[in-house]
Formats: C-alpha cells, structure tokens, sequence
C-alpha cells in the first residue's frame, strides 16, 4: 500500500482512535482478542458504543446475546451482498435483464424473487462515469440486497466528504480515478435505495452467472471500491 492511501479502517479511525484504543486495551487485557486483532477495534464512534451498550445490557440481563446473533445471522444469510451480486452477474450476463435493471430496478429485482423494502434505483459504472452512494442525513442503506451497512457508511466523516471531495474519498479507500472519469453522487432517502453496478472485470468471458456473482463486493455496489479482474 502506498503512503497516500490508507484502508477505509483507517479513513474512519482518524475521528474515534482515542475510543477505539481504550477498547482495543481493554479487550486485550482481558484475552478476548490477540494482539495482532487490536486493529480490528479501530472502529467508528457509533460502533464503540454499540459494543458498550450491548455489554452492559448484557450484564443487567436485559437482552439476550443469542438473540442479537439471530439478528446477525439473519442479516449475513437472508439478506446480504449475495443478493445483490445477483442483480450485478445478471446484468452482466443478460443486456436485456440489464436494461431493465436499470430503467426499473424494483422490477427487476422482482423477477429474481428479491423482495425489497424500499423503492430500488441501480446506476452502472462505466469507463467514463463512476458513482458512489451516500447517506448525508443518516444512513439510509439497502439493506435488503447489501445487508448490514460497513461502518464507514454511518461514519460522519464519510458521510460529509463524499458529497464534498468525493474523489477524495475514493483515492483514500483505494480507487483512484483517471481526471477524465467523471464521479456521481447519489444520497439515499428513508423512500429510495440505491445499487451501483460495477463494471464487469476483464478476463471473465468465459465464467458462469455463479462464478461472476462470487466476484462482486459489498463497497462495489456501494462505490467505494473498483472489481478487480480474477487473478
């Protein structure tokens, strides 16, 4: 990794790392994690507070954490990226189902038997236009084909500079853009949801519908990151 590029981790540590250390401290001294995982508590305010909120309930015997893995569980299988990879190997596969997909996207996602929450809309990257989605009010999220939304997207940092420098936000999660590529931002609603279809990766011609489902990332179809072709 070069020195102008930093992990969205990272990106999001620079506003809560005083936080994060006294729990990464924490969870080391009492042996719930090694030392080479203290960097996966370099999280945002909101879940350093989640954490602590959820074990102090835990101790007053007021929630269940079994209950709380349902949840989870429920959100990484039944909802999740997988379903929205879907839509993406699809459209990739099919230009019919792709023009679809994109002039009606509920629709669309209706004929795959997706079931969604909120009204669907899907724009696709192309070698001139790269999209990124962005909640500035909250953190709307299509949680229906994404699952649960990554920390970042909830973090007010992001939130705020995606609209300002977006192509900033970019370069520091990894995607660095060419001048000629135009970015779009798009700021989702309590009523509308959105998907970026990212380009499909070269050297994939010859893969199944499965195969190029398995490709497509979670921070693809938000925009945060360009596929990379299969090694």
């Amino acid at each position: 990794m070069t020195e102008d590029k930093v992990s969205r981790r990272e990106f999001l540590a620079k506003t809560s790392l005083a936080a994060s250390t006294a729990v990464a401290a924490a969870a080391t001294a009492t042996g719930q994690v090694g030392a080479q995982e203290v960097e996966e508590y370099a999280q945002s305010d909101y879940s350093v507070r989640a954490k602590a909120l959820v074990s102090v309930l835990t101790k007053k015997n007021l929630i269940d954490p079994t209950e709380i893995d349902e949840v989870i569980e429920f959100y990484e299988t039944r909802v999740g990226p997988h379903i929205g990879a879907r839509l993406v190997a699809r459209s990739w596969v099919d230009p019919e189902f792709r023009e679809r997909l994109l002039s009606d996207a509920n629709a669309a996602a209706t004929e795959l038997g997706i079931e969604r929450r909120r009204d669907l809309v899907a724009v696709a990257n192309t070698p001139q236009v790269h999209n990124l989605v962005v909640c500035t009010l909250c953190s709307c999220y299509p949680w229906f084909i994404l699952g649960l939304p990554p920390t970042w997207y909830k973090d007010a940092p992001y939130r705020a500079r995606a609209v300002i420098d977006p192509r900033g936000v970019l370069k520091e999660f990894g995607t660095e853009l060419d001048e000629g590529v135009e970015v779009r931002v798009w700021d989702s609603t309590a009523e509308v949801r959105y998907i970026v279809i990212p380009v499909r990766p070269q050297g994939t011609d010859g893969m199944t519908e499965g195969q190029l489902q398995a490709l497509v990332t979670r921070d693809s179809m938000i925009g945060a990151e360009r596929l990379k072709s299969p090694v």
